[in-house]
């Protein structure tokens, strides 16, 4: 059960759900952020009169348009496309396109929302949005993906630009799907803006580290969260749900700090691994041979597959949901607790539902929110827009310094406002509270547009 509102945002909230109908993804985001800003109100009433919260909560422009296409066979399909540009007070609208066919306005809107904290935090600058389709890479060929994303940006292009709008990729959206949409961007456009779209080949603009960050940056702010409780990686086992990206590369930088992964996971079922996950078996069955995880255990024979399993099962010190929204929900966060977890890192949006976040806050573990732990993905992609301005391209080990660094200020600033507003230890307080109030001041700087 949601927890109450502050007397002063419970209106703010219910013209929310009544002005945006039947999109609960974006109706949770808003009440996850609401519930931590009433302390905020009480030090600066002038937030309220001048209806910041109001206009933060209604995104800035919301564009739908049809994607007609064809498949190999001439049958001709029609999709819908999104692009929510939610907030430009820090600078351009940045956030990732995704395709998958739960898409829909609701999902945008959500992604857009905590977009804009998320970049607010990053301390770079860059404003929230978000954009996708509901269509389905899966089993499609090249050629259809490719005839997909060209039709796509033929309507998006108008609405982009390095100064106007950044996407990026997102789920069902990397390398291949970012060079198609942005070679049609260049081709329609006649200018090579290399700093419109982020996650792009290393040969054409794109930043080392970039694949890695989400996933590397995940851990690094667990590692933080942990330092700060006198602890460490060193000797955890782990559980990462997924084993896209963000998981893979998690996984990678959980092994350097001296932790165990024992368990993953994909849409099908999860795999067990006491000895630990062999994360280059992980990576080729994912990334070159895009097979289920299953196959894992057909390899490794002491490995376990289980079908439809639930992963947050699996005893463990240290979770890190990584794969998509409200995958963890109070009855999985009561398991993680009552096997001795102590503590959970974000590495998707949104992936735990609120009374997984309750009950995680009132354990006193460590807690991570994505939008401060899985902030480094979009943080690199600054890092590649500044790659891209300066004409630049930075070696690996400078950019995961920049990431590293930048990972520790996050953690830094929600720890320490979580202590400002009376919540010490606090990172959902934390990280809502700090990314509002930079997003807030900006606005009110510029008057009421």
């Amino acid at each position: 059960m949601a927890a109450r509102l502050d007397e002063k945002l419970e209106p703010i909230f219910q013209d929310v759900l009544r002005r945006n109908p039947g999109e609960s993804e974006f109706h949770q985001a808003v009440h996850e952020v609401l519930e931590t800003l009433g302390p905020v109100l009480v030090k600066y009433p002038e937030l309220a009169e001048r209806k910041i919260i109001q206009r933060i909560c209604e995104p800035e422009r919301q564009i739908i348009f049809r994607v007609p296409w064809q498949d190999d066979r001439g049958e001709t399909h029609i999709n819908r496309a999104f692009r929510v540009e939610f907030n430009s007070a820090l600078g351009p609208y940045k956030g990732g396109m995704r395709f998958h066919p739960s898409v829909y306005l609701g999902i945008i809107k959500f992604l857009g929302f905590e977009q804009i904290f998320k970049n607010a935090l990053t301390g770079l600058p860059i404003g929230g949005g978000k954009g996708g389709s509901d269509f389905d890479p899966k089993g499609k060929s090249e050629d259809e993906i490719m005839r997909f994303c060209q039709s796509l940006m033929t309507e998006l292009y108008r609405h982009l630009g390095e100064y106007t709008d950044v996407p990026a990729g997102d789920i069902g959206v990397g390398q291949r799907e970012v060079g198609f949409l942005f070679g049609q961007y260049k081709r329609i456009t006649n200018r090579y803006e290399s700093g419109v779209f982020t996650g792009k080949g290393l040969s054409w603009g794109g930043s080392r580290a970039r694949k890695e960050a989400t996933g590397f940056g995940t851990v690094y702010f667990l590692e933080e969260m942990l330092k700060a409780r006198n602890d460490g990686l060193e000797g955890k086992t782990c559980v990462v749900s997924g084993s896209g990206n963000v998981a893979v590369y998690a996984m990678e930088k959980i092994y350097e700090l001296g932790g165990k992964v024992i368990a993953c996971s994909d849409s099908s079922g999860i795999v067990v691994d006491e000895k630990g996950i062999d994360l280059d078996r992980v990576k080729r069955i994912k990334e070159v041979e895009r097979r289920r995880i299953s196959t894992y255990a057909d390899e490794v024979k002491h490995a376990k597959y289980i079908e439809d399993g639930n992963i947050w099962a699996v005893p463990c010190e240290a979770a890190l949901p990584c794969a998509t929204q409200n995958e963890l929900n109070g009855k999985d966060a009561k398991k993680l607790l009552q096997n001795g977890c102590i503590a959970v890192a974000e590495g998707a949006n949104m992936p735990s539902t609120p009374e997984a976040i309750r009950l995680f806050l009132e354990s006193g573990i460590a807690y991570g929110p994505g939008k401060a732990a899985n902030a480094g993905g979009v943080a690199t992609s600054a890092l590649e827009m500044q790659q891209n301005a300066s004409r630049d391209s930075w070696t690996f080990e400078h950019t995961e310094q920049r990431l590293h660094e930048i990972m520790k200020n996050i953690h830094r600033n929600c720890y320490e406002t979580a202590d400002e507003f009376g919540a010490p230890g606090n990172y959902v307080t934390g990280a809502n509270i700090a990314g509002f109030l930079k997003v807030s001041q900006a606005m009110e700087a510029m008057g009421l547009i």
